[in-house]
């Protein structure tokens, strides 16, 4: 090999790890791809999950908490709250008695306004977040309470 590095062979490095690399990132994207049917539960969406999140986005939910780490940090973290709020036996009784009782008026806490909604809306909801905690999200959110 030769002492001087010359332009021919800088250039052949540029296009061979621009290549290379530019192959790793197709090969990365065809894997994410091949695996989503794997992680998500879509199977299980029903009418209810899906009337459940438009309840989410016509009071604008995502403006103060996150869903599986997107949104505002404002508020917490309700991917998993299905999980922490008791499951199937309890989170849906927890929803409805939390959503009544709002704002809870406690000094020094972030208020979280009154929507007014029917129980048909809170039940929409508590579908949703329980099929967005199905989710395979790799342990998002890396604590229990978001």
């Amino acid at each position: 090999m030769s002492d001087t590095f010359t332009k021919g062979m800088a250039r052949n490095i540029y296009f061979g790890g621009s290549v290379f690399f530019f192959l790793v990132f197709l090969a990365l994207t065809y894997q994410t791809e091949q695996s989503y049917p794997e992680r998500t539960n879509q199977e299980q969406m029903n009418e209810s999950v899906v009337r459940g999140k438009l309840v989410w986005e016509q009071n604008n939910c995502i403006g103060c908490h996150s869903l599986l780490g997107e949104g505002a940090y404002f508020a917490p973290e309700l991917g998993n709250v299905f999980q922490r709020r008791g499951g199937e036996d309890g989170f849906k009784p927890f929803l409805h008695a939390w959503m009544k009782v709002q704002p809870l008026g406690v000094p020094g806490r972030r208020a979280m306004p009154q929507f007014h909604l029917t129980d048909q809306q809170v039940d929409d909801m508590a579908e949703f977040l329980k099929w967005t905690s199905k989710i395979d999200t790799n342990n998002w959110p890396p604590n229990k309470e978001g």
